[in-house]
């Protein structure tokens, strides 16, 4: 597993905002979004989606594009590139927790 392989294990498979940054980053795949959207969709509190978007933004799991009030993100290439290694991670911790 190569150093970004090891992050997402941290980020997604290790962390108690995994199953949260799990939906967000399988939101923002489906299509970019901001933040205001993403809380929408997810019913989540805008707040912390902004925590969480921060936190994949530090790690370069997503890029941002459009001024600052209502940035848009995706995923890095980075992260597309390890999109199996990504599902596999969420998965297990999914199975984990069910289990």
């Amino acid at each position: 597993m190569d150093s970004f392989g090891r992050l997402l294990w941290w980020l997604f498979g290790s962390s108690v905002g995994a199953p949260v940054r799990g939906k967000v980053v399988h939101a923002i795949r489906d299509e970019p979004r901001n933040a205001q959207q993403l809380a929408e969709l997810l019913d989540l509190d805008y707040t912390s989606i902004r925590h969480h978007l921060r936190v994949l933004l530090k790690n370069q799991v997503v890029v941002t594009s459009g001024p600052r009030y209502g940035q848009v993100y995706f995923l890095s290439p980075a992260t597309e590139s390890h999109w199996d290694d990504l599902e596999r991670i969420l998965e297990k911790f999914r199975k984990k927790n069910e289990g």
